[in-house]
């Protein structure tokens, strides 16, 4: 269950302006604004038509061509987005600064942190919506953004709280397959094969991968335990676990099962809360990652050497680890220095996790039988209705 005590929230204007992930949230959140109150009032909506010229046009893989349409009823072209005739980042904050806010709530939260989650991407460049959130004329007009959810703690209060230990859900989705193999072969045997998998894949990087970071070459980008493992999320009361809505890299399902997890009450769960948290894990159990600086280069535009924590080594003193919201919202996807000294050139990649997202380094959390069926409806999950 969610807490009810909103002082608890620690959402910060800065920690939500700080990330890819955070600018994005806030920029959805300001033209789901907009679009409700064009809808509502039969109005236009000009900084979505604004955001979809400029990020085309600072896309650094543009794709086809987007067209805007003029508010709500029958979609009618009004615009064209191309480089050549692009809206700039100063329109656009000049509309940000003249949208109006609506209330923040927990359910209008949760829908635009779900679509900064989805277009996340780390195996290149960040797309154009996220280079227009990132400029600086942009980003000062998100403060007021920013300023407006932090001061509806009630909303977002969840997202800096650890791991809701009374509430952990599993969610199964539509196309899972039969008993996983880090089910099947147990935790640790899993992670025993996961990092010797990643010494493997190092090994070949080092013969057969150019050493240039700026070379077309792709692998796992990923810095997760095996996504074969147990991992669960917290319930957001009627709209069911997190982990319904905020996925990366999802696949489009439209039908889920979730079920309950019973967490032991003396489980060792490590938490994730910040950058710096993240960064304190990978110093206590590195492993190296160089294979992945072709991706993280392109996502990050830093060269060097990179690590991730070791979960078979961290599986020794912690059972679990926990993402926040909050620190999601802040580091995913950055570079993340790593070492002691600011002269350190180790750095890490938050990729591929969700937010309030557990992995279970160990055998003891299971799903409880039965649980509840749940079918997309539109951008909504419901659950399935019962047959009478």
């Amino acid at each position: 269950m969610l807490s009810n005590n909103a002082e608890m929230s620690s959402i910060t204007p800065e920690v939500l302006l700080s990330g890819w992930r955070g600018r994005r949230f806030l920029l959805g959140l300001a033209l789901d604004a907009e679009s409700f109150l064009a809808e509502r009032d039969g109005t236009e909506a000009p900084l979505a038509q604004a955001v979809m010229s400029a990020a085309y046009a600072l896309d650094p893989n543009p794709g086809q061509i987007l067209v805007a349409y003029s508010g709500p009823g029958p979609h009618v072209p009004v615009a064209v987005a191309t480089r050549e005739a692009a809206a700039t980042p100063g329109t656009v904050a000049s509309l940000l600064d003249a949208v109006r806010l609506t209330d923040v709530d927990q359910d209008s939260a949760l829908h635009a942190l779900a679509g900064a989650v989805d277009n996340a991407r780390y195996w290149q460049e960040p797309d154009g919506d996220d280079v227009l959130a990132a400029t600086p004329v942009v980003r000062a007009a998100l403060e007021r953004v920013a300023e407006h959810v932090a001061a509806a703690a009630a909303a977002v209060s969840w997202w800096s709280e650890p791991i809701a230990r009374e509430d952990q859900h599993v969610v199964e989705w539509d196309d899972d397959a039969e008993p996983v193999p880090g089910r099947a072969t147990g935790v640790a045997n899993r992670l025993a094969l996961w990092r010797a998998d990643v010494v493997q894949a190092e090994r070949q990087a080092a013969q057969h991968a150019a050493a240039d970071p700026t070379a077309s070459f792709s692998g796992a980008w990923w810095s997760t335990p095996p996504s074969d493992l147990i991992r669960t999320t917290r319930s957001l009361d009627t709209s069911g676990p997190a982990g319904l809505w905020l996925v990366e890299d999802g696949f489009g399902w439209e039908r889920a099962v979730t079920r309950p997890v019973e967490v032991p009450a003396d489980a060792r769960v490590r938490e994730i809360d910040s950058a710096e948290a993240w960064a304190a894990l990978c110093r206590e159990y590195p492993l190296e990652v160089n294979a992945k600086r072709h991706d993280w280069y392109l996502t990050t535009g830093r060269v060097g050497r990179w690590v991730v924590p070791d979960w078979a080594a961290v599986a020794v003193d912690h059972d679990a680890v926990h993402l926040t919201a909050a620190a999601y919202v802040a580091a995913a996807g950055t570079a993340i220095p790593v070492d002691d000294d600011a002269a350190g050139d180790t750095a890490s990649v938050i990729a591929g996790w969700n937010p309030d997202e557990t992995y279970w380094l160990v055998d003891g959390a299971r799903p409880e039988a039965g649980g509840t069926t749940w079918v997309r409806d539109d951008e909504d999950w419901m659950p399935e209705a019962q047959p009478a």
